[in-house]
């Protein structure tokens, strides 16, 4: 892989503008109140898959960090995860008797910040999901971590209770960038945990990493990806800060002079790209970093990767249920979210013993243009004949009002359309976005335009 194809800049300010990041097609965006619970049951019923992924929603966080536009509940008291558990339960109980037929090959646990949970708190969640649920004995069981609030022990809890792979929020190492974003935290400290958790046996450890917050420079984001580079981790999430303070209040305390330029925040991105690739790390999709023998980078060689709304996966055969307030599932040919505010949550788990709140039931279009997207943004690569046999179509024909909108990007030198294939080139990587869009039926519509984050 040349890195230094990634890079021209005259074409990447041409095509920065915004755009979804397709964890999913439609996007949330989409989904209303008139998809209910009988739909739900419906999509399980018809969904050609028996193998489910779990996601659980831990929506407290011990402080603000003030770039997150994640749904989360700030508070220092944990007795209210034990009430939160409580309802959580009930909704697990619930809904685990809808999946009796299914094996979970995947639990995941995000937030908010899931090692807010006591000890005691994690051992009970974990007890009441594998007495409700069927767990395969090859379980991917993974947990994120926010190193603020724990200590070394928690990484022995974690593992003895199943939990396999961990991902922790680093973002930057620089005292100054900490400071601006309320998020001070030891890295020593982080560094010594991520031993620990190899000690102890866990097989697979994720950092995340953010370019464009306040006060970054390439001489300290050097230094925190040298440092990454020392804690030796399988994987590296790096994402772009998306400035949105008005729909992220906290964000407002960030002040535009602090941020980094458009070219400052290019330089950034560039310097983490050949910095990373250069320590050895193979550059995933459009965002992630992973040793040439992890799963990720495996799946994405053998173009078996796969998307959704954890990310980027290798479990693309499987359902994905979201418990918890805020999470989102995807069912068969549906997806469905939970209310997103907590109050609201308790009261509809108490009437209804579930918290869906809207989803949608997808067409056969939006399956169609969902296979393409996901094939683009995981694989660069879409094969004409695969979609036209898996959905009975002509796809030029199909996409005869679509394939013109390409030529810009034929002529700009970033794919390739031919008879047999839509090939996306090495340089538009960071811009597989923008490529997607082309066929986003929703985005033709000129909707939501401002609701999303820009693509670099």
């Amino acid at each position: 892989m040349q890195v230094s194809q990634f890079f021209d800049n005259k074409l990447l300010k041409k095509y920065n503008t915004s755009g979804p990041r397709y964890t999913s097609y439609p996007t949330a965006l989409e989904f209303n109140d008139q998809f209910n619970q009988t739909d739900l049951i419906h999509a399980i019923e018809e969904s050609e898959n028996r193998e489910l992924s779990i996601y659980v929603h831990i929506p407290f966080c011990h402080s603000l960090c003030y770039y997150c536009g994640c749904n989360k509940i700030i508070t220092r008291h944990r007795e209210k995860a034990d009430t939160y558990l409580e309802y959580l339960a009930a909704e697990i109980s619930s809904r685990a008797a809808l999946f009796t037929g299914y094996t979970v090959k995947q639990l995941h646990w995000g937030g908010g910040t899931p090692s807010f949970l006591t000890h005691e708190q994690i051992t009970l969640l974990v007890t009441l999901l594998k007495k409700k649920f069927n767990f395969s004995d090859e379980l991917e069981m993974s947990i994120e971590i926010d190193p603020r609030e724990i200590e070394l022990d928690l990484a022995q809890h974690l593992f003895d209770l199943g939990f396999n792979r961990l991902s922790i929020g680093v973002q930057d190492i620089d005292l100054k960038v900490q400071q601006a974003i309320n998020r001070v935290q030891d890295t020593d400290f982080i560094h010594q945990f991520i031993r620990e958790a190899k000690a102890v046996g866990f097989k697979s450890i994720n950092i995340d990493l953010i370019y464009g917050l306040p006060h970054q420079n390439t001489d300290t984001f050097t230094r925190t990806l040298n440092k990454a580079h020392e804690m030796d981790v399988d994987r590296i999430s790096l994402f772009s800060y998306a400035h949105l303070p008005s729909r992220f209040a906290a964000q407002r305390k960030l002040r535009d002079e602090w941020l980094p330029s458009v070219d400052e925040k290019f330089a950034l991105m560039k310097l983490a790209i050949e910095t990373l690739c250069g320590f050895g790390y193979d550059f995933i999709g459009m965002d992630h970093f992973a040793k040439p023998d992890d799963e990720l980078a495996i799946a994405q060689k053998n173009g078996t990767l796969h998307r959704n709304f954890q990310g980027y996966t290798t479990k693309g055969n499987c359902d994905l249920l979201g418990l918890g307030v805020s999470a989102i599932s995807a069912i068969g040919s549906s997806y469905s979210q939970n209310v997103k505010e907590l109050n609201s949550y308790y009261k509809q788990i108490e009437s209804k013993q579930h918290a869906q709140e809207k989803g949608l039931a997808l067409a056969e279009d939006d399956l169609i243009r969902g296979e393409v997207i996901r094939e683009l943004m995981c694989n660069h690569y879409v094969s004409k004949k695969t979609i036209n046999d898996k959905f009975g179509i002509d796809f030029d024909d199909y996409f005869s009002d679509d394939l013109p909108a390409l030529s810009t990007f034929i002529s700009d030198g970033l794919l390739t359309n031919t008879d047999e294939a839509i090939t996306v080139s090495q340089k538009a990587r960071l811009l597989i976005r923008n490529i997607c869009m082309t066929f986003d039926a929703y985005m033709k519509e000129q909707r939501n335009h401002q609701r999303f984050s820009r693509v670099i």
